[in-house]
Parts: C-alpha cells; structure tokens; sequence
C-alpha cells in the first residue's frame, strides 16, 4: 500500500485517534513519539515535537561560564576568521 492511498480513521468519544500504521511506519513515529499540532487552512497538522524547549536569551545567558583570561577583541575576531578559513579550507 502507497503512504499516498487515502487512509480513513474515526475519532473516539474521547477525541482520540489512530494512525494508519504505513503512516507512522513511513514517518519513523513509535509509541510515546509526542507531536505537535496545528489547525491550518487544509486541516490538521501533525510534527514531532522538538526535544529542546524554546528559550530566551535571557533564560540561557551565563550558563556556560568561562573561568579564564576575558577575551580581547582582537582574539575573538582572529578566531572567527580562523574558523571561517578552517570551514572553507575544508570544503
């Protein structure tokens, strides 16, 4: 059976339903798989849920702390253009 073969399912009275299983098959989504869902113009849309929260800079800022030397400038510029030569050097 194609993905694209028209799948029907019925919604419970508790507002559940079920996938197709070639559905979830061809999407790699297992039990426990959380998703998110969306009321768009065309109907429901169903995505895996990202496994990071959204956060604010605010909320992360300071979380790596560097106990060293501060860097000037000057250094963190030559290490930027350092890494960008190493990044298309490698290419």
């Amino acid at each position: 059976m194609s993905v694209n073969d028209r799948l029907t399912t019925i919604v419970s009275a508790t507002g559940q339903i079920v996938l197709p299983r070639p559905i979830l098959q061809s999407l790699g989504w297992h039990p426990g798989t959380k998703l998110t869902v969306e009321n768009t113009p065309e109907g429901v849309l169903l995505k895996p849920a990202s496994v990071l929260e959204e956060t604010s800079p605010a909320e992360v800022f300071g979380m790596l702390k560097w106990t060293g030397k501060p860097k000037t400038l000057e250094e963190m510029e030559a290490g930027i253009l350092a890494e960008a030569k190493r990044r298309h050097d490698g290419d």
